[in-house]
């Protein structure tokens, strides 16, 4: 018993000096946690009180102010209240107020500021919060919390502590004194062992430890290695996302392993204008989002050559180096002549697949020339895949449903590579997915892919429940993995996004200046609003939908005729295709006959403009605008959205947002609309004109955070990283079987 004292007075002197020293520390510690969350109390006091008290400090109604900010002081832990004028004068106070507490001087507290003043009543937290008005600063509201409840709760931290110590003291001390008396010797054998470098840490520095323990100690370092590296991967929420952690993705995790992108559209074109080679980026949402991509990872991008001049500038195998300013990647180019374009692509992927995975009630054509086309080309496409391969397991992102059949076409020739599939349009029910007459091919041509995406996880329910109704599998639905072929794929959610920050905002002139140049080109007055709409000239676009819209806002809110117009920008699209070139005709006539309507000669309430636009000219519509609307009737995610609020750095604007978005999930702080219902969209349009600009600014800056944080680098990341995650696991699992099959093979020796 004397010798377990031994042990237990010394663990009694460290615990209470352990008590001594850490109770002060937690009580500094708490007091700190707490002014943090009154800091954050007043700061959201401050905002929700900003509106009404700018109202009333117009009214100049003193009695009302002291009445207003006798209710807000009803809170137990809000003692006083007090403004603070632009000239430092105490304009309203409640009867609370200490007089200690100044405008000016040595105890006063300026904008954004907090501070702890000692009063004879006790402590008291003071923060200074600014009020905005319409015409700028009106002044600071005083704040003044009372601290006599954080010192209650101090004082309970410390008895709470003191008693923790007791019981820790009380535990420890009761199991040394039984492990003691039941294994005393070898206690002390073992704490010998371990000073002298034997026992555990012997085993890790003796190398000529057993040949039996070789295997396992490299099995165990294996082991620890990727379980690192997977942890590493799982802080992906504290990763800041740019090109270089993109770069840092492939050289840590992927080993600098090439990637090759596949998709039907170019990021570059170049034309033959005015007999000379012009480079034009096209407006689609498959290239903002991946451009930046290979800038940031190199590598090749495979793609469909069909500019005027592109033959003229590419070596003898196809490539040319872009960007044209600054050159780090490569597009590889595969030519495909009209009349397999006709089939391909304008048969059998837009008159076939898009309405079919589109719900906007437009008949999906199915023909069996098209097929046949459609399958030539992907074939066409899947072996430039392996023309381009370097390896034998390269990463390889195929974009979109022009090219359903690749993934199982390069699986065929390369079983190694890594095949990442994103499907950029939503995926239908099973039951009108079976339309096509070839759907089971589609499904198994997709399912050659390793990792298959979608935008949101209610298209990859629709995918995996379509794939459940029509082919043999086995279906992990908690892991959303499908096994296929003796194949796993990996079917997940990946909501593409755009780059942040853009870079065509680099040379970009101010809002303001956008505003004027706006109105410039448009002949509007200076004040005069101005909505956009920017995308394709597609039936899924909803344009026909927004163009009524505004009709029925100026039928119910006339004072709008003349101080309002729309400004749709329609690139061309698929004009080849008779149920475009009819929409392109309904457009047109609609637009017509609201002009006819409502305009003068002075005023178009519509300006339609059915022509390409180059990126600067878009960004500028973005920043001068007041408003835009994105009325989809169906769409995957559609990034005109988070284009325009990522130009809206001046954080003003109203987004108009379709529910039938995949971007209406991910910023709900727009104006979400169904736009099918037209008075709904015109009370949305109304809306956004006379909305405050303090509305504005905190529905802007809300969206333009959820931007930033979920860029294109993000969603291009978390595909590397699942790959990377995929490619360990499959190294793992080769080593295991090679080593399954020595261990075998040295067992019948």
């Amino acid at each position: 018993m004397r010798l377990s004292l031994r042990f237990l007075f010394p663990l009694a002197l460290v615990l209470a000096a352990l008590a001594y020293a850490v109770i002060p520390l937690v009580d500094s510690l708490t007091l700190k946690w707490f002014v943090k969350d009154l800091e954050i109390r007043a700061e959201l006091v401050g905002r929700m009180v900003e509106g009404p008290l700018g109202d009333l400090l117009v009214s100049e109604s003193k009695t009302k102010l002291v009445a207003y900010f006798n209710r807000i002081i009803q809170d137990e832990r809000l003692f006083a209240i007090g403004f603070c004028d632009r000239n430092n004068r105490v304009l309203v106070k409640t009867f609370t107020y200490p007089d200690a507490i100044t405008c000016e001087g040595t105890t006063t507290v300026l904008t954004g500021q907090t501070a702890l003043v000692q009063l004879p009543r006790g402590a008291v937290h003071v923060s200074a919060v600014g009020i905005e008005g319409n015409s700028g600063p009106l002044g600071r509201l005083m704040l003044v919390h009372d601290m006599s409840w954080v010192q209650r709760r101090s004082s309970d931290t410390k008895r709470y502590l003191f008693y923790l110590f007791a019981v820790i003291g009380a535990v420890i001390s009761s199991v040394t004194v039984l492990v003691a008396h039941l294994s005393w010797r070898g206690w002390v054998t073992g704490v010998r062992a371990m000073l002298r470098g034997e026992g555990f840490i012997a085993l890790k520095k003796d190398k000529h430890h057993g040949p039996e323990l070789q295997p396992v100690a490299k099995d165990l370092r294996a082991l620890i290695h990727d379980l690192e590296a997977d942890k590493r991967m799982r802080d992906e929420s504290q990763l800041s996302w740019k090109p270089v952690t993109l770069k840092s993705i492939l050289h840590d995790h992927l080993a600098g392993d090439e990637v090759l992108i596949v998709s039907n559209r170019e990021p570059y074109i170049h034309n033959w204008q005015d007999g000379a080679i012009h480079v034009q980026v096209p407006a689609s949402g498959v290239v903002t989002a991946l451009e930046p991509i290979m800038r940031a990872c190199s590598g090749v991008w495979i793609a469909h050559g069909n500019g005027s001049a592109d033959r003229d500038v590419v070596d003898a195998r196809g490539h040319v180096r872009v960007p044209p300013d600054a050159p780090s990647f490569d597009i590889r180019r595969v030519w495909i002549t009209p009349e397999e374009e006709a089939g391909y692509y304008y048969g059998f992927a837009n008159e076939g697949i898009w309405p079919l995975c589109h719900l906007a009630h437009v008949r999906p054509v199915f023909r069996s020339a098209d097929w046949q086309q459609y399958k030539e080309i992907n074939e066409r496409f899947a072996l430039t895949v392996v023309e381009e391969a370097k390896t034998d397991n390269p990463v390889v992102l195929i974009q979109d449903f022009h090219l359903a059949l690749v993934p199982k076409m390069v699986r065929d020739h390369l079983p190694n590579a890594t095949i990442i599939t994103f499907w950029h349009i939503p995926w239908p029910n099973p039951e009108r997915y079976a339309i096509c007459p070839w759907y089971v091919e589609i499904l198994e041509g997709l399912l050659g892919s390793s990792i298959l995406g979608f935008h949101t996880r209610f298209h990859c329910s629709n995918f995996i429940n379509t794939v459940d109704r029509s082919l043999e599998t086995r279906i992990d639905w908690d892991s959303s993995t499908i096994s296929y072929g003796g194949k796993l794929t990996a079917v997940n959610p990946y909501p593409i996004s755009i780059e942040w920050p853009s870079r065509a905002l680099i040379h970009q002139p101010s809002v303001a200046e956008c505003r004027r140049r706006i109105r410039e080109i448009y002949a509007l007055p200076t004040d005069h609003r101005v909505a956009l709409g920017i995308e394709r000239l597609d039936y899924t676009k909803g344009i026909l939908e927004r163009f009524l819209a505004a009709e029925r806002l100026l039928e119910l809110e006339p004072q709008w005729i003349g101080r309002f117009t729309f400004v749709q920008i329609a690139a061309p699209s698929r004009s080849k295709i008779e149920e475009y070139a009819q929409f392109k005709e309904q457009v047109l006539a609609l637009a017509d006959r609201i002009n006819t309507r409502f305009g003068t000669e002075t005023y178009r309430p519509i300006h339609l403009l059915i022509q390409h636009h180059d990126v600067q000219d878009v960004m500028m519509h973005y920043r001068g605008a007041d408003l835009c609307v994105v009325s989809s009737l169906h769409d995957g995610m559609n990034l005109v959205a988070k284009e325009f609020v990522a130009a809206r750095d001046d954080e003003q604007g109203v987004l108009i947002l379709s529910q039938f978005t995949g971007a209406a999930s991910e910023l709900p702080d727009a104006l979400v609309v169904n736009p099918y219902n037209i008075d709904q969209c015109a009370a949305a349009m109304h809306l956004a004109l006379t909305m405050p600009p303090t509305e504005q600014r905190a529905r802007m800056r809300s969206m333009r955070g959820i931007v930033q944080e979920f860029n294109v680098f993000r969603w291009a990341g978390r595909m590397l990283m699942d790959a990377a995650r995929m490619r360990q696991r499959a190294r793992v699992e080769r080593q295991t079987s090679a080593r399954n099959v020595r261990t075998t093979t040295g067992g019948q020796a």
